[in-house]
């Protein structure tokens, strides 16, 4: 049994999971679609800690590698884009989506300091983030062609994009509420 893969596949899954779940949550949120009776705070701590969890597996998965026999993994090849030479690109997406993670986990203790539109557009990259961490799953996974594999990441990428959907349509019909007269006014 190679535990370093099982804690290396493993860790990797869950971090994809806690980032789907944080970039549903976080839609949710901004949609502004939860009840009011949970808090502003609360609901702000969960999606914190999503990502906070997705950030930690993801290093945990990063470790993992450096001790798997099947790839000979070093500290350049897990922290530089483009340095492996098993699968190259794929290995990539995850560190660039290891980077960008780090930098939009980190605005949650700078969201003062920067202010609200610039933690908001920083926080559009976690779209970047978890495009580059499901191609980094379903091309670098060994495992990646069995059935839970792809039920899984086809799953969690139309639960993301669904919620997407969702928030955009929102949106747009509060923009369009807001510009049409109602039929009193008129």
């Amino acid at each position: 049994m190679n535990v370093a893969w099982i804690v290396t596949r493993g860790s990797g899954l869950v971090a994809y999971a806690l980032l789907a779940a944080a970039m549903v949550w976080g839609v949710t949120m901004s949609s502004k679609s939860l009840n009011r009776s949970v808090s502003a705070k609360a609901t702000t701590y969960v999606h914190e800690a999503l990502s906070v969890g997705a950030l930690l597996a993801t290093v945990v998965h990063m470790v993992a590698l450096l001790f798997d026999d099947y790839v000979e993994f070093g500290i350049r090849e897990v922290l530089v884009p483009g340095a492996s030479t098993w699968e190259p690109t794929a290995v990539a997406y995850g560190v660039v989506a290891f980077y960008v993670l780090v930098v939009t986990t980190f605005t949650f203790y700078i969201r003062k300091q920067i202010g609200q539109q610039a933690w908001r557009t920083i926080h559009y990259a976690t779209y970047g983030v978890f495009v580059a961490a499901l191609l980094h799953g379903v091309t670098a996974g060994t495992d990646s062609n069995g059935l839970f594999a792809v039920a899984f990441y086809g799953g969690t990428a139309l639960v993301v994009a669904a919620f997407t959907v969702l928030r955009v349509l929102n949106a747009a019909e509060k923009r369009r509420r807001a510009v049409t007269p109602r039929a009193s006014e008129s």
